[in-house]
């Protein structure tokens, strides 16, 4: 009986040590409400626990691969190095399947639902919810023409849109990455706070946002089309076919239903928004912008219609490539004429991480000295991740429409 007893209360004291994160291991801001792990240290390492009483091996994919040690109390855990600041997918391994960890939201990205953890960032004020006048995010959905189906967009309106009578507002038409969907300025990037705390400031002038979803095809074409190589600025040559074999899809360059958004953007969307908000009219008052592949895809976008955008920007994305750029005959040419450029267009901004390599920075001084006019900006100690477009989008809005 002392015994039982003995072994008793060494595993209940087990449990208790290892259920419970230490004091001073701050639950991730995305965890499902009480869930105690995910949690974050001031060094900016994270703790994970996995309940998988029957697993032979789990790991995490938070700052890496990072294996997970079984306890006494049958639950698996694990401490990751430090990670970087702001907002990271990450999945749970158990015994080769990768699923997401169910103490936390998930959110799309890398083409799959992921969970997420938020690492406190020392400059989080611009992104905090304040008590400041707040714009609202609606969903329209609308039918698309091209792609004959029905889609939907995300549009941001400014604080006090509602009561402003018939005023009328600047629109910038804002777009996600590859292998994330129209939600992902709203979910991940906290676009609505960033423009909320900015027009509070009087930094930034009110404006509609539409996010709407890259991903567009017409009947019959293949929208996985899309692939993470055609964000690269370096053209990956696709290799030939074997004999009797499929041509392979495209590794690099253009994805091939870039085409279609652009069709499909004046053909149902912009349209849809001006008949269902009250936008200012002409290209001086419209802008488009994206991250990483949407910044491809506003590119092939709007260089090619200048008469209908007067602003434009890539958050880790350009149009060109590393080596082979030739201001005169790349990008549509766009840039063959500088002087005619910076006539028609009034913002060209670019922006990167300090670690995400120079591809962005080679690309702006590139077009600088060819005489384009380009504002440039660097997250700094970020890499392809949200904290460097949010910071980005933070420092483009105020720019706008001035």
């Amino acid at each position: 009986m002392k015994r039982t007893l003995m072994i008793a209360t060494a595993l209940l004291t087990a449990t208790n040590v290892w259920s419970q994160p230490l004091a001073t291991c701050k639950p991730n801001t995305l965890n499902i409400p009480g869930a105690p792990y995910p949690c974050i240290m001031p060094d900016r390492t994270a703790m994970f626990r996995v309940n998988a009483p029957n697993a032979q091996k789990v790991t995490v994919s938070a700052g890496g691969r990072v294996e997970m040690t079984k306890k006494d109390d049958g639950l698996w855990y694990a401490t990751t190095p430090p990670l970087v600041e702001g907002f990271h997918y990450y999945t749970i391994n158990i015994d080769g399947s990768s699923v997401s960890d169910p103490a936390t939201r998930t959110y799309f990205g890398g083409g799959l639902w992921s969970s997420a953890i938020e690492v406190p960032a020392a400059d989080a004020d611009f992104y905090a919810r304040k008590d400041v006048p707040h714009g609202v995010v609606r969903q329209q959905t609308y039918y698309s023409t091209v792609t004959q189906q029905w889609r939907r967009a995300l549009i941001y309106t400014p604080p006090g849109y509602d009561t402003s009578g018939k005023m009328q507002y600047p629109v910038l038409y804002l777009l996600h990455g590859w292998g994330e969907n129209e939600v992902g300025w709203t979910d991940q990037g906290h676009v609505n706070l960033i423009m909320d705390n900015l027009i509070a400031e009087k930094k930034a002038k009110p404006m509609i946002i539409v996010m709407d979803n890259l991903n567009a095809a017409k009947p019959g074409e293949d929208a996985s089309i899309y692939n993470a190589r055609s964000v690269l600025t370096q053209a990956v040559p696709t290799p030939p076919p074997a004999p009797g074999a499929a041509p392979a899809p495209p590794r690099g360059g253009m994805p091939r239903m870039s085409n279609t958004f652009t069709e499909m953007m004046f053909a149902d969307l912009v349209p849809t928004v001006e008949k269902n908000y009250r936008t200012l009219p002409g290209r001086d008052n419209r802008a488009m912008a994206g991250l990483s592949m949407g910044g491809f895809q506003t590119f092939n976008t709007g260089l090619t219609n200048l008469d209908k955008f007067a602003y434009l920007a890539g958050f880790s994305g350009n149009c060109g490539s590393i080596g082979t750029f030739d201001p005169k005959t790349s990008c549509s040419g766009a840039f063959t004429n500088a002087a005619d450029f910076n006539k028609k267009v009034k913002l060209l901004y670019l922006s990167t991480g300090s670690v995400e390599g120079p591809r962005v920075k080679q690309f702006s001084d590139t077009l600088r000295a060819a005489g384009v006019n380009v504002v440039y900006f660097e997250s700094p100690g970020t890499a392809h991740e949200w904290l460097t477009w949010r910071r980005s989008f933070n420092d483009f809005a105020p720019r706008l429409f001035r």
